[in-house]
């Protein structure tokens, strides 16, 4: 049932009960038996499109009968009767969620978003029913009332605690016009935010930059134009070539063409998705999502939308983000503007006649770090193979915790590019089902993130639940002959989310609510970012970094190279990163409605602050999904990335301390972070590992700000 709420109110998807369906529907209808196939993985040979509606159906039915029994027993509430059993309840539900919500950010077809609209104001119904029921409430308020005799474990106590607040901060103490109020509101965030995430992937999808002239290629990579080449055949357009505002077909571009006329059009093609005035347009969505938020909060005498959202989180408060944000934006904007004052000179030396402008950046910074390291990333690709990277990560987790992984070709895939393998520990003992889709289409959703068809639960009971955790990222993709060679930032991202997906695998909680990620915005970003530590770290890189023609480790001088250009352009990547940040807090702590267009909002914003033009918003407002694309997600909380750097850097540190696959620190790592999920205060667990509050000097540091 936890599940149900957390797409309602992070994946931005509401639902609750459709049309009666038949029950001779439910006789092939793979979600309504227990699944038959490996570790109870979803048969997805077996799932067809017209399960989905009637499985979503009968589990709000079931759904709705297990709350009303709990709701409604003559018996006293109880821990059990009340707490554990409404953290079970849902089952069929959740099952169904897991596998269609995964599908749709991989596979969003318009059938599948059609389904979504048509079932968001029904399961928003659905879950408000839920969250707003008073006998329900009453109940859990019973338990919460008596904690402190009840003798409760300390993950007993966060669960009811977390539970309860849960509740609260759902409306259950609003009076009965807040609480319809709040229906409407959660009602329209429910559609907004999922039509502001669809807009994005099409207007995504629908820019193409055709080239049909071979000199306008001019600067690019063999690999790129191969690229480039297959892209254009795929879309009908055979003899061009053709790129998008993906990222492994738009940064190649923007780093390599000479032709700045043509950078400039992709590049804004890609900052203008959802201002372009058609009907994909986001600026009004934007704004009444915004405003939306301020209505919400102020039902709960919040402030604003970020007081609401970081009461709960490590930092408490906005205005301790913001803290750390302008003591950092003050750090990175003299290092920025001295890296523009050096792309200039870049520029002047080679004869040009113009001002950087953004879509200039990563040309320049190219060709400067070739002139300052010697280090073209084109030397470093061949390296960085995908299987190769992939196993490095791998490795790394041997190293460090003594996992094993098995590749599965016995195990269904939600689609044909996906990989699956199976966990398991040192002696064998199974940990979980791993699911790794890496290339991008045109029906998947951007970025790159981890999610799960099933959380680890139920440790240390009879039937402890084992996890299926899924990668999703939109990776280069192999070109003719040539693999997939990744970037060094794509390099970063297999780490990082690699990181996300153990979290969830090495998790070991009892209760299905606290575990693997299921932690403050601000921390679940800890065992994501400190894998990146390790990816170019000498020692490292001679596990992985192996040329996929020769097999040769990749040659020391080159390790030399990465390692000296290590801070390279970081002030570019911490300002337009910090701008995103700054964007999001200025939105979530108005504390009155927006009158004004968001583009005009934002520009206002930024410009005030400082930001030079020579650099945009890693993320601006009519393409923003973290923050606009559900009901919460990343919303006021786009900062956790940076403040959980503080935190990756200085746990990093106890590895340097000792050594860079020492296996005490990481048991540590594992027994007193990874492992306990949300089963206490993020603080304390991380001070459990370290013995003290981190550190910023290590993120300093490590950014070249100190």
């Amino acid at each position: 049932m936890k599940k149900t709420f957390l797409y309602v109110l992070i994946a931005g998807i509401g639902l609750t009960a459709c049309n009666d369906n038949k029950s001779e529907q439910k006789t092939d209808n793979p979600f309504f038996s227990e699944y038959n196939t490996p570790h109870q993985t979803a048969p997805f040979d077996q799932i067809k499109f017209e399960h989905f509606e009637p499985a979503f159906t009968e589990g709000m039915v079931q759904g709705r009968a297990e709350i009303d029994a709990i709701a409604n027993s003559k018996e006293t509430a109880t821990f059990e009767n009340t707490i554990v059993a409404y953290e079970k309840a849902g089952k069929l539900l959740g099952k169904v969620s897991d596998v269609f919500f995964n599908i749709k950010g991989s596979e969003n077809t318009d059938s599948i978003a059609a389904l979504a609209k048509r079932l968001s104001p029904i399961m928003t119904k659905y879950s408000a029913d839920i969250s707003l029921n008073e006998n329900l409430f009453k109940r859990i308020k019973t338990v919460y009332d008596k904690k402190a005799d009840l003798k409760l474990t300390v993950e007993q106590n966060t669960l009811l605690e977390k539970m309860y607040q849960g509740f609260v901060r759902s409306g259950a103490n609003l009076d009965a016009d807040k609480k319809t109020k709040l229906r409407e509101i959660d009602g329209k965030l429910a559609l907004l935010t999922m039509q502001f995430g669809d807009n994005v992937l099409k207007e995504t999808n629908a820019f193409e930059l055709v080239i049909d002239k071979k000199e306008d290629l001019a600067g690019l990579p063999e690999s790129v134009i191969g690229a480039a080449a297959e892209k254009a055949t795929a879309a009908g357009k055979e003899g061009k070539w053709m790129f998008g505002l993906d990222k492994p077909s738009m940064l190649p571009f923007l780093q390599y063409s000479d032709k700045r006329d043509l950078r400039e059009k992709l590049y804004m093609g890609y900052t203008n998705r959802g201002n372009n005035n058609n009907e994909f347009d986001n600026k009004k969505i934007a704004q009444e999502i915004a405003n939306l938020r301020i209505e919400r909060a102020k039902l709960f005498g919040f402030k604003n939308h970020a007081a609401y959202v970081l009461d709960k989180n490590m930092a408490k408060t906005p205005e301790k983000a913001l803290e750390l944000l302008n003591k950092l934006w003050n750090k990175t904007l003299p290092n920025a503007k001295k890296e523009a004052v050096e792309l200039q000179k870049m520029i002047n030396k080679e004869g040009g006649k113009f001002k950087l402008a953004s879509w200039d950046w990563w040309y320049y910074s190219d060709k400067v770090k070739k002139a300052k390291y010697a280090l073209d990333e084109n030397e470093l690709r061949p390296y960085f193979e995908i299987n190769n990277v992939r196993d490095g990560a791998f490795a790394l987790a041997t190293k460090l915790y003594g996992i094993k992984f098995i590749e599965r070709k016995d195990i269904a895939k939600f689609h044909e590019e996906c990989q699956t393998w199976e966990l398991q520990e040192a002696d064998g003992t199974h940990i979980g089902i791993f699911y790794l889709d890496y290339h991008p289409r045109a029906s998947k959703r951007p970025g790159a993130w981890m999610d799960s068809f099933r959380k680890q639960s139920g440790f240390g009971t009879a039937k402890p639940v084992t996890p299926i955790i899924l990668n999703i990222c939109n990776f280069t993709k192999p070109v003719g002959d040539t693999p997939s060679l990744l970037t060094p930032d794509e390099v970063e991202t297999l780490f990082h989310e690699f990181g996300h997906a153990l979290h969830g695998f090495l998790s070991k909680c009892r209760y299905n609510t606290l575990s693997g990620t299921s932690v403050s915005r601000d921390f679940v970003e800890l065992p994501s970012q400190v894998m990146e530590n390790w990816c170019f770290e000498p020692e490292m890189l001679a596990l992985y970094a192996k040329h996929y023609k020769t097999g040769e480790v990749i040659p020391a001088e080159l390790v030399k190279k990465i390692q000296a250009a290590g801070k390279f352009n970081q002030g570019f990547a911490t300002l337009e990163y910090l701008a995103a940040s700054l964007l999001d807090m200025k939105y979530h702590t108005l504390t009155e409605p927006l009158t004004e267009d968001v583009m005009t909002f934002e520009k206002n914003y930024l410009e005030g602050m400082g930001l030079i033009p020579e650099i945009y918003s890693r993320y601006r407002s009519t393409y923003f999904n973290h923050i606009f694309s559900s009901p919460v997600g990343y919303s006021a909380g786009y900062y956790a990335y940076i403040w959980a750097g503080v935190l990756d850097s200085d746990a990093f540190q106890a590895f340097k301390e000792t050594s860079l696959f020492d296996q005490a620190t990481a048991k540590s790592f594992r027994d007193n972070v990874i492992s306990r999920g949300g089963t206490e205060d993020p603080m304390v667990l991380y001070k459990r590992f370290r013995g003290a509050e981190p550190s910023i000097d290590p993120l300093l540091i490590k950014r070249g700000l100190k």
